[in-house]
């Protein structure tokens, strides 16, 4: 689709190409299990339920707009991803696609460890329980605070992002008297997003520092001369929402090329590589991710091959899965406001949410699902953009789906895989209340991020 910039946001309505969208679907109320929670059905009388509660007695209780997340799906995803890798290779939590401490807790239980990327992540995962050394922290610009309380803590590895990292981490190891375990992390010149792979250079970014010119191998250099650090590994991620495992091994390829010139150079072998996240989930229907185990039987493989090829010995393997694990998990719950026809366009129904509970769409024209939740229909279908109450004509949360004609005011409608990078990115603009995050399971439902009130906006503001 063409968009045309304005000052006030994207124009949308007046540049639809013919063909823009999908055809309908053949059944409106029918929930593809590809895209919702595992425990997410329909009851007898139509309604959405989650962990045995429909979805009426969950807006009743907890509001709308909300997320409600299913917890056995959470941990039946983290326990797959752990045991995909198996007890000789490291499944880091990606803890920015969503945190909390009841979040940590499961993670702990099931054996996963977890990455934190700010100072108020590793608070977090402090508080919910995770050891120390089972934090990996991330961030292209970690101040001078925020490391010291890793170092101080001992998180098991810190990752360094420039060079400026290298001696700051150092210096604040060393004057503790320690030595911080790190991974360095290199922008390999691959980039893949989606299903789109492309073997070229890559380093315009703020992440990493670059294998080409010589910059990781002097970076290398420097760790390894300072008495403050361990240097453990090298640290490559190529994007988000992959489903092609092409870039990888692209990837694969040139960091463990790094690894044969470290070993060839400074005669150390080093012992881990990371290769980062960003696997893909199913947001609609024609996505299709692949299982935890394939996952972990691809790098596996690829690892193994390239450094058998350069005659090192196979690294222990560390991914990091966040949308992954928590994305599919979760739907957010709204109530419809107000529905208005366009004629020959599409019909747009406004929901008491929007861009400051999912900025995904604005942001990145990421493509949802949503159903009908509260009932069933065997209306016919329409063409609606479900938008939120914000001012702003970006604020989209699904910008093309079908839902049933009869659809009115009142009626409760749910946006499946919600679980990452929507209530971490959760804003208060137009000074809206960030919604709770609900925790489903076997019945049993509990706020584990309670709802903003306005006397926590007013706290904030001193006056």
């Amino acid at each position: 689709m063409s968009r045309s910039a304005h000052p006030a946001g994207p124009r949308h309505a007046d540049v639809l190409p013919e063909g823009h969208y999908s055809a309908p679907p053949t059944d409106l109320n029918a929930l593809d299990p590809k895209v919702w929670a595992q425990t997410v059905t329909r009851d007898a009388h139509g309604v959405v339920t989650v962990g045995g509660i429909d979805v009426k007695t969950l807006a009743e209780r907890f509001g709308t707009p909300a997320y409600f997340i299913d917890e056995a799906d959470f941990r039946t995803r983290a326990r797959a991803w752990r045991t995909a890798f198996g007890p000789d290779a490291d499944v880091f939590y990606a803890g920015k696609a969503f945190l909390s401490r009841a979040v940590v807790r499961w993670l702990y239980e099931e054996g996963l460890n977890l990455d934190v990327c700010s100072g108020g992540e590793l608070s977090t995962a402090l508080a919910g329980g995770m050891p120390a050394d089972r934090i990996a922290f991330h961030g292209n610009n970690k101040s001078v605070e925020e490391i010291t309380k890793a170092v101080e803590a001992g998180v098991g590895r810190i990752v360094l992002d420039s060079f400026q990292e290298i001696v700051r981490v150092a210096h604040i190891a060393s004057s503790m008297g320690k030595r911080q375990r790190v991974q360095i992390r290199v922008t390999v010149g691959v980039e893949a997003h989606t299903h789109e792979f492309i073997a070229t250079a890559h380093e315009d970014q703020k992440f990493g520092i670059p294998l080409a010119d010589g910059q990781a191998a002097e970076a290398v250099r420097r760790a390894l001369q300072l008495d403050g650090l361990e240097l453990i590994g090298i640290h490559s991620h190529i994007g988000s929402q992959i489903f092609d495992m092409s870039g990888f091994e692209v990837a694969a390829h040139r960091v463990v090329g790094l690894l044969r010139d470290i070993r060839d150079e400074h005669g150390v072998e080093l012992p881990e590589i990371d290769l980062g996240g960003g696997l893909g989930i199913a947001y609609t229907s024609d996505d299709d991710p692949r299982e935890p185990h394939e996952i972990a039987k691809a790098l596996t493989e690829i690892v193994s091959r390239e450094c058998e090829g350069a005659r090192l010995r196979t690294p222990r393997i560390s991914v990091e899965p966040g949308r992954a694990i928590v994305g599919p998990t979760a739907f957010t719950l709204y109530e419809v406001g107000t529905i208005k026809p366009l004629q020959g366009l599409r019909t747009y129904v406004s929901v008491d949410g929007g861009m400051s509970d999912n900025i995904r769409t604005a942001l990145y024209d990421a493509e949802y699902s949503v159903c009908l939740a509260s009932r069933t229909s065997d209306a016919e279908p329409m063409l609606v953009r479900i938008v939120g109450k914000h001012c702003e004509s970006g604020d989209i949360v699904v910008r093309d789906a079908f839902l049933p004609a009869d659809l009115a005011p009142g009626d409760l409608i749910a946006v499946p895989a919600t679980g990452a990078y929507c209530r971490s990115m959760a804003s208060n603009y137009n000074h809206a209340l960030r919604p709770p995050v609900v925790a489903v399971a076997d019945g049993d439902a509990r706020v584990i991020v309670r709802r903003e009130t306005e006397d926590d906006l007013l706290r904030l503001d001193v006056g």
